[in-house]
């Protein structure tokens, strides 16, 4: 958490209050998180047991719901949610306040867990639990495999939450340790550390409203164009580069996958290839139309011109994705005697296959193998086939939806506008947030449109439901 360690009388005074957050003292030694640790340094002048405790980060999260559920607390009784109730007044982040730091994480933190739907999670994460203690579990290894990755992916969620809670704990009580010892340096960097965390808690905002079933897809972007000649084909330009920008900043990797160029300048159409983690999941934000108002270049009489392009986003599902996902329970395997002449056991025993998909009612039949075993094979994997086919005119008919947006590029249909004259300012017009620095926005600036437009999103959905 911070450069240097501290002092013997301040680790003193840390293990101090600790003791005193819980009657069990053992039980705060082991909850209070690694920052702890790195500030106490060489544990040898401190107790056995302590040093133990110390050593050890592993001991300090559980994998039970119930410990991962147990909200961390300050000296003095201060909780995220108390943080959050207490009304603090939230100021710019370049203000040294630690209230106003601390009541941003808090919110964020409240926010983070309303859009992972925190109260179901601890609900199902309970369930599995159960499940996964029966002793006959693993007498069908695809459900219990399928129960033991859902209650990992849900409790790596709960602990993620949770250890950015117990940070923010550990930071104010460190801060507050640090004005009593008037230990400026490290009062410093506890406050710097409070401030980075307002900053990554923007983004945990962010991840937390990426839940779709392609939202951790690599994707293309596509931009075409509108009508208008060289300024809307200049204004395509302006748009793929500031996404070419916005993605690297995001550490995405960018491959121009086509492009092509207006006669005068600009591009009448272009698709880059964006590769990483939630890269459609983030990009999705930005499909419609885009509208400039501006001062033409190209025009000797420097008249206003307004200028439209149209920006698509398709995901990247790759080889395993593509294929269908077979469920056992989708499936009615029924077996019956070959027909025409074979071996030795072909028309006496029932070895031929016909196995029926009952969602999709496809099915798919095999009974030129000597063994059962063999037509069963051969059978799935003409299944396999069939509703492999399906699904690439699924994601086909998928993918005509994402580029809608391309058929018409005009007025009233845009997403957005970026008005550079007779003033600056850009706004989304389905949030209605703006701000009035378009430079920094075409320079790749996008998440905090983004972030707006995904969470209304996922507001409008909720009140839906």
């Amino acid at each position: 958490m911070a450069s240097r360690l501290l002092t013997r009388s301040t680790a003193a005074r840390l293990l101090s209050h600790l003791c005193r957050r819980k009657p069990d003292p053992i039980h705060c030694l082991l909850t209070h998180g690694a920052a702890s640790a790195s500030l106490l340094g060489p544990t040898c002048d401190l107790p056995a047991a302590d040093s133990a405790l110390l050593r050890y980060p592993a001991r300090w999260f559980s994998s039970s719901p119930a410990a991962a559920t147990e909200a961390p607390m300050t000296a003095d009784g201060l909780t995220v949610d108390s943080i959050a109730s207490k009304g603090w007044t939230i100021l710019p982040e370049a203000e040294s306040d630690w209230r106003s730091h601390a009541a941003a994480v808090a919110q964020s933190i409240k926010l983070i867990k309303e859009r992972l739907k925190w109260g179901w999670i601890l609900e199902r994460t309970k369930q599995l639990a159960v499940v996964l203690e029966r002793p006959d579990l693993w007498d069908d290894p695809v459900f219990a495999g399928r129960v033991s990755r859902e209650h990992g992916e849900l409790m790596g969620k709960i602990k993620s939450v949770n250890q950015f809670e117990q940070e923010l704990i550990e930071h104010i009580e460190m801060l507050r340790l640090a004005r009593e010892e008037n230990d400026n340096e490290l009062e410093s960097e506890s406050m710097s550390a409070l401030a980075d965390m307002r900053r990554s808690a923007k983004e945990k905002e962010l991840n937390a409203l990426l839940s779709g079933d392609n939202d951790s897809c690599s994707c293309f972007i596509e931009v075409q164009a509108g009508a208008g000649g060289t300024e809307s084909m200049d204004w395509a330009a302006m748009i793929m580069n500031m996404y070419r920008s916005w993605a690297q900043r995001r550490g995405y990797t960018v491959t121009v996958v086509e492009e092509m160029p207006g006669e005068i300048a600009g591009i009448k159409r272009a698709t880059i290839k964006v590769d990483g983690e939630y890269a459609f999941g983030y990009a999705k934000a930005e499909v419609g139309v885009h509208r400039l108002v501006r001062i033409s270049p190209f025009d000797s009489g420097k008249r206003r011109h307004t200028s439209f392009a149209a920006v698509a986003v398709i995901p990247i599902l790759g080889d395993a994705s593509s294929r269908y996902q077979i469920k056992e329970t989708d499936l009615r395997i029924e077996r019956f005697r070959s027909g025409g002449p074979g071996g030795q056991h072909a028309n006496t025993t029932e070895s031929a296959i016909r196995i029926v998909h009952v969602p999709t009612g496809i099915t798919a039949t095999c009974q030129n193998e000597r063994s059962q075993h063999m037509n069963k094979a051969s059978a799935m994997a003409v299944l396999q086939s069939r509703l492999d086919q399906l699904e690439i005119a699924r994601q086909a008919q998928m993918n005509a939806e994402h580029t809608q947006s391309l058929n018409e590029i005009s007025w009233g249909n845009q997403i957005r506008s970026y008005v550079l004259h007779p003033y600056r300012m850009v706004k989304d017009l389905r949030t209605n947030y703006e701000v009035s620095d378009p430079d920094s926005v075409l320079e790749g600036d996008l998440d905090d449109f983004i972030l707006n437009y995904l969470s209304s999103s996922l507001d409008e959905a909720n009140v839906s439901a």
